[in-house]
């Protein structure tokens, strides 16, 4: 099983470690990247607000996905495209 490691800033949280939001393992959903715990893949978060949705739609249609790992996980997708980013000239 592979993981797919997205910070959960737990000094935020107040949690000790941080916490694994999203993995791939070849034995659920053919490895596609889903919220640990669930069979829903990161990808049906993106598509949701991509369409318009809120993230209070996305979580209601994927109950077990908790508001902490969606968020979690905006927070990493946001870090790493930022990370990335080059400076405007």
């Amino acid at each position: 099983m592979a993981a797919i490691v997205l910070r959960s800033y737990p000094e935020e949280r107040g949690m000790k470690d941080q916490a694994l939001v999203v993995h791939s393992d070849p034995e659920i959903l053919g490895g596609t990247p889903v919220f640990v715990g669930t069979r829903v893949p990161l990808r049906n978060l993106i598509d949701y607000l991509e369409r318009g949705h809120s993230l209070d739609e996305f979580l209601d249609a994927f109950p077990s996905v908790s508001r902490q790992q969606a968020v979690a996980a905006l927070e990493a997708a946001h870090e790493a495209l930022t990370a990335r980013a080059r400076p405007a000239r």
